[in-house]
């Protein structure tokens, strides 16, 4: 079966994007994002079509494994979607598996999103680390470190992702704070590993930064890939940041 795709990404955080509905298994999008043999990507955004007002995203890792959220993913689709006339008018909804959220498709490349409602839970000590637990309609634990450079993400973060204090795995954020307006965060996703970038979980990080009074309602997260602008209001999070394509081809990858 030969399957058009789109190739796009938010801060370094890459996707293959394909029109729904559409079956795929694990294997298959195992091997659409093998970087060595197959088109390479931190997951599959699969984009159907709802209504004027809505479409549906369904997100899957990179390992296969089918996930609730994913922050940069959301805007990938929202631009994907507006672009291609898959909705009328703007704001418009993205479902996802943890619910619906409003999308704003604002000049150039930006888009701005609801995020979440997000939740705080009990602190872990895990692997020599003090964790946080966020959920953002994902897992999500959260430590602050001072040096962010050599923080144990590779080492430490699938220790902490499969502890079975997370039974559903997580993804982990390694936090500096840089001022009241302004984090660094580091992120090993779940079924993933370290990316350029995590929307939900820069989110998460400051959610649980601003619980501790580190941080205003109101900050710039820094990541490997990029800027992204986090706001909170009470419990709900908002983003906005970039969404851009990459390139757009046909593969065969799915022949049997």
């Amino acid at each position: 079966m030969d399957l058009d795709f789109t190739k796009m990404e938010g801060l370094g955080n890459d996707f293959v994007v394909v029109d729904g509905p559409i079956d795929l298994d694990p294997a298959q999008i195992s091997k659409l994002c093998d970087r060595r043999r197959g088109i390479g990507a931190d997951g599959v955004l699969v984009v159907t079509p709802v209504s004027g007002e809505e479409v549906e995203m369904t997100y899957f890792n990179a390992d296969g494994s089918r996930a609730e959220m994913c922050g940069n993913g959301i805007r990938c689709v929202a631009r994907y979607a507006y672009d291609r006339g898959l909705v009328e008018e703007e704001p418009f909804r993205v479902a996802t598996d943890s619910g619906k959220y409003q999308v704003d498709i604002s000049k150039g490349n930006r888009v701005r999103t609801y995020l979440a409602k997000s939740t705080l839970s009990d602190q872990v000590n895990l692997e020599g680390f003090e964790l946080r637990k966020v959920s953002m309609g994902n897992p999500h634990a959260v430590t602050f470190v001072d040096e962010l450079e050599s923080a144990p993400v590779s080492s430490k973060g699938p220790a902490i992702e499969t502890n079975a204090e997370f039974p559903e795995k997580t993804n982990v954020e390694f936090v500096r704070i840089d001022a009241t307006n302004r984090i660094s965060v580091r992120t090993w996703e779940r079924g993933v590993g370290e990316t350029q970038a995590c929307g939900t979980g820069a989110g998460a990080a400051v959610v649980a930064a601003h619980a501790a009074g580190l941080v205003s309602e109101s900050v710039t997260v820094g990541l490997l890939g990029g800027d992204l602008k986090i706001d909170l209001d009470g419990e709900n999070v908002w983003q906005e940041g970039p969404a851009a394509y990459s390139f757009t081809g046909r593969t065969s990858l799915l022949e049997t």
